[in-house]
């Protein structure tokens, strides 16, 4: 049997690659990379399926490679279930959590507040220079960044600052993405 061989940089012409030119397209955005096969297993005696007799995951897996978020503009945010989680963090009195499930509902929060505030500025980009909108935006994008470069604590008031920050971006959204009033100027 021999052994496998260490993790390192893959081989010269797998993994990612440079698009030719500027931005990627939706279909240059993905490149395929093949996964070195292991060593037949001896408990197996060699056999290419698993011991329920079923055949093996794929040799190839996809690694997304997508610097202008072409991905995440496609796809829409979970909502409904964040919003959820966000009126119950927020109507928390006196909760009894361990400071580990505080960080783990912060890091849900945090790991939403991060794609809202994609959404936000994509929003926020589209809009025209005079637009009020943008300026708003800016604002609450700042706070954001500024929120979530803070390291997290097993506390519920760290959990209850993202939770804000969190409906605080969603409220930002959907005045983003409502038609513009016309003012007379």
């Amino acid at each position: 049997m021999s052994a496998p061989t260490p993790a390192g940089p893959a081989p010269e012409g797998h993994g990612l690659q440079p698009p030719a030119s500027g931005r990627p397209s939706p279909q240059t955005a993905a490149t395929p990379a093949p996964l070195p096969r292991a060593a037949p297993d001896d408990r197996t005696g060699g056999h290419d399926q698993d011991q329920a007799g079923e055949a093996p995951l794929s040799d190839t897996y996809t690694v997304l490679h997508d610097p202008h978020g072409l991905v995440d503009a496609e796809l829409p945010l979970d909502r409904a279930p964040h919003e959820a989680l966000v009126t119950a963090v927020l109507a928390w009195q006196d909760p009894d959590l361990t400071p580990r499930d505080y960080q783990q509902i912060a890091l849900q929060l945090v790991g939403h507040a991060r794609a809202v505030a994609v959404d936000v500025q994509r929003h926020a980009a589209a809009l025209p220079q005079n637009d009020g909108r943008g300026v708003l935006a800016d604002v609450i994008l700042r706070e954001a960044a500024s929120s979530l470069s803070q390291p997290i604590q097993g506390t519920a008031r760290c959990a209850q600052n993202r939770a804000r920050l969190v409906r605080a971006l969603y409220e930002r959204l959907d005045r983003l993405q409502a038609a513009p009033v016309d003012r007379p100027v």
